[in-house]
């Protein structure tokens, strides 16, 4: 029953957050929004900064599901960069992104509070991306290369809300992926076969 109510309020506190954002972030209000008691939101996780730390480890949690059963779904020929972006711009997933872009900008102020998970979340998100990338550029540098690409796009589309403009922006970048993985495989592949010649 405690696990129960528990997981409840951390449901209600997750739409709480995605609407309000976590600036702001007081408990009162919360408790007051989601029908209890800045008491009991104490009691249930300890302290403001566990519950904001579950709240965040929750959105991770769900993004990372909903990214995995995208992943494992059968290929339509679009990439797996340009359909992870229209999946990260759909209306039920960019709500939960922007909160994490929120989380992140509010690190550089205070890294102590936030630091340990941004750090965690980072690396989840380099090894799914790295493994949806061909053998020619599976790495970490590769994969971290394009998780800035759509950190910075995601921003600017968040900013501009201009889906357009950093949509034809993402595709350039597929675009030189391609030719960087058509290049790889042009090097790797064996010189033909040199003909005999007749005696």
């Amino acid at each position: 029953m405690h696990n129960e109510r528990k997981q409840a309020l951390l449901d209600a506190s997750v739409a709480y957050l995605l609407e309000h954002g976590v600036a702001d972030l007081s408990l009162r209000p919360l408790a007051a929004a989601i029908d209890t008691s800045a008491r009991l939101l104490i009691f249930h996780f300890g302290s403001k900064e566990q519950l904001l730390a579950d709240v965040l480890g929750e959105v991770q949690a769900r993004l990372q599901r909903s990214f995995e059963a995208l992943a494992a779904a059968p290929a339509d020929g679009t990439s797996p960069m340009r359909r992870f972006w229209d999946w990260a711009t759909s209306r039920r997933n960019l709500p939960y992104l922007r909160l994490l872009y929120e989380v992140h900008f509010i690190a550089l102020q205070n890294p102590t509070a936030y630091a340990r998970y941004l750090a965690q979340s980072s690396l989840d998100w380099v090894e799914l991306i790295a493994k949806q990338l061909p053998l020619t550029l599976r790495s970490s540098g590769v994969a971290t290369l394009c998780g800035a690409v759509f950190d910075g796009l995601l921003i600017e589309l968040l900013g501009s809300g201009d889906r357009r403009r950093t949509t034809a922006a993402l595709d350039v970048f597929v675009a030189m992926l391609r030719r960087e993985h058509a290049a790889a495989l042009a090097q790797s592949a064996p010189p033909p076969a040199r003909r005999k010649k007749a005696p």
